[in-house]
């Protein structure tokens, strides 16, 4: 494909902020996946291309989030370990159905996943010891939510951090550190699947890994200092516009 300055444009900003999001409260695929299909490119491009950044910019989020030791390190190994075979599987999956049906599900899929993070319910104050029976919820946590980012990816980390939470007891700070190496790995399982297809355009790619990288680098800073509520709700409103341009470009190509 022609990538022309407005290509650019569209995409690195938005870059930018859906890593800056997705490292304080998940969810920024929200907002990176639409930015590459409305600059042009077609979904399995637009897939491979956001994950490509997106995985440098959880990479730099997670990096941090070990280094203020929030990381409870048995989940994350544990959900990580089934995340791995979970995101191929749905990256497959994804790549059988083709662009348009995909396309297609975007457009109803992005309304639900930002309802998702926009309900997003209280956690504990303090997280909870993990116990033998968190084992088992943890694996198939970490293989259906990798499932989910191989096949489609937006709201990832938000699901990750729900769970966390809820079934595993952990305050949102915990779950929001802990979830980044699950995610981390499920993307390096759909980024690897996508550049071996051919899905990836490195020209384009390349820069929004410095965007993506500096947005994580930013955003888990601030989600250990301020927390999420305001970024969350920049980030529903640019999800609404991104939803009806989507919408509008389907619908016209029927």
């Amino acid at each position: 494909m022609v990538l022309t300055p407005k290509v650019y444009l569209i995409v690195l900003p938005m870059v930018f902020l859906a890593a800056l999001v997705d490292a304080i409260a998940g969810g920024g695929g929200l907002i990176s996946l639409p930015a590459y299909t409305l600059a042009g490119l077609d979904y399995d491009f637009a897939s491979g291309n956001n994950k490509f950044s997106s995985t440098f910019g959880t990479l730099t989020a997670t990096i941090r989030y070990l280094k203020s030791g929030k990381v409870m390190l048995r989940p994350a190994l544990i959900a990580s370990a089934l995340a791995l075979p979970g995101s191929w599987l749905g990256t497959q999956a994804a790549m059988a159905l083709g662009n348009r049906a995909m396309r297609g599900f975007m457009v109803f899929a992005i309304p639900i996943v930002g309802a998702a993070v926009l309900v997003k319910g209280r956690s504990p104050e303090h997280a909870r010891p993990f116990v033998g029976r968190d084992y088992p919820v943890c694996a198939l946590i970490g293989l259906v939510i990798g499932f989910y980012d191989g096949f489609f990816g937006p709201g990832t980390g938000t699901f990750l951090i729900l769970l966390f939470t809820n079934l595993l007891g952990m305050d949102m700070v915990t779950a929001s550190a802990t979830c980044k190496p699950v995610n981390l790995t499920s993307n390096i399982a759909a980024l690897v699947t996508r550049v071996a297809a051919g899905d990836v355009v490195f020209a384009l790619a390349l820069p929004a890994v410095c965007c993506s990288v500096t947005g994580g680098w930013i955003g888990a800073k601030l989600a250990l200092t301020r927390g999420a509520r305001f970024i969350r709700w920049v980030m529903l409103a640019v999800l609404a516009l991104l939803t009806v341009r989507l919408a509008v470009e389907w619908i016209g190509g029927m």
